[in-house]
C-alpha cells in the first residue's frame, strides 16, 4: 500500500499523522483516497475548481509528478509520496525535501517562518 508523507502544517488534517496510508493507481486516486479519509484537508489541497493548489508539490520517490505525467504519474505498492508546500524564503526545494525526509517534525519556531496564512 502507497505511503503519503504529509508535512507539518497539514497534520492537523490528518489527526497529527505523519503518514497516511492510501490506495490508488496513480495520484489522482491516492489523493481521492486522502481527501475521503481526511475530508477537511481537501481545501487545502485543492482550489475550488478540484485542480492542485499552485504551491502544492507532490513527490513519488524523489521525482515532481509535474516532471512526470502530473495527477495521472502511475504509482506502485511500494512507492512513498510526499506533500510538500511551497515554501517562501530563502530555502531551495532540495534543501526542503532534505529538512522535510531527515526531521519527524519541525518546533513551532522553525516552522513560523515558512506558514502558510489561509484565508477564505
Amino acid at each position: 500500500m502507497p505511503v503519503l508523507r504529509i508535512p507539518t502544517p497539514l497534520r492537523a488534517y490528518t489527526n497529527g499523522q505523519s503518514t497516511v496510508n492510501v490506495t490508488g493507481n496513480n495520484v489522482s486516486e491516492v489523493l481521492t483516497d486522502l481527501t475521503k479519509q481526511y475530508p477537511t484537508i481537501k481545501p487545502h489541497i485543492f482550489n475550488e475548481d478540484g485542480a492542485l493548489r499552485p504551491f502544492v508539490n507532490l513527490f513519488v520517490g524523489e521525482s515532481n509528478i509535474k516532471d512526470l505525467q502530473g495527477v495521472d504519474t502511475p504509482i506502485k505498492e511500494e512507492d512513498k509520496v510526499m506533500l510538500i508546500p511551497s515554501i517562501a524564503g530563502g530555502m531551495s526545494l532540495r534543501g526542503a525535501l532534505l529538512l522535510f525526509a531527515t526531521k519527524q517534525s519541525l518546533t513551532n519556531k522553525e516552522i513560523a517562518p515558512h506558514s502558510l496564512a489561509m484565508t477564505e
